[in-house]
């Protein structure tokens, strides 16, 4: 088990040199063991075997969405999250909602009819209740997701991008852009 960890960790650290470690070892020229892209060494036949299985599971194919950070509020990123496929606002990254959430203007825009009503325990540890009604769709930067919940918030001046978005997918922030990996 460890030798896989480390394996593993060095394909997601170093692919090139790994490939070219496991090539020399084995006999076989460089140029051959880079023609095939992801995380494999090539057995004594020639054969490229995959590594998958221990390594990172990134995969050239794996879909990338991407939204421009407008601002950050405290350093939260601010993005624009498209409504209902066409109605479009600014809303906070937040990491640690479980749920969307969004203002009782953007309630009002949306058309939001409020089916039911959530206890949550938020941030500081207190009890408010929402009213929550349904949204047909939330999209950003092409990753979109149908028939969401969405809690609605009478004193918030922004809205917050919640787990229910983006679950499914890893989500990277970086400087001026946040990524959904799927």
């Amino acid at each position: 088990m460890p030798q896989q960890t480390s394996i593993a960790l060095c394909c997601k650290l170093f692919p090139c040199f790994v490939t070219l470690w496991v090539a020399s070892l084995s006999g076989i020229p460089s140029a051959i063991a880079q023609e095939q892209q992801g995380c494999f060494f090539v057995d004594s036949s020639g054969r490229a075997v995959s590594l998958g299985g221990i390594c990172n599971g990134d995969s050239p194919s794996r879909r990338v969405y991407q939204a421009r950070i407008k601002r950050r509020l405290g350093g939260i990123p601010v993005i624009d999250v498209t409504f209902n496929g066409n109605q479009t606002f600014e809303m906070i990254v937040d990491t640690g909602a479980s749920g969307s959430l969004i203002t009782a203007s953007m309630a009002q825009a949306l058309r939001v009819v409020p089916t039911r009503v959530e206890i949550s325990a938020i941030a500081d540890g207190s009890r408010v209740i929402f009213p929550v009604g349904y949204v047909q769709s939330i999209g950003v930067g092409g990753a979109v997701v149908r028939n969401v919940p969405v809690a609605i918030a009478e004193r918030m001046d922004i809205g917050l991008l919640g787990h229910d978005f983006f679950g499914d997918y890893d989500v990277t922030i970086r400087r001026d852009v946040v990524e959904f990996r799927r």
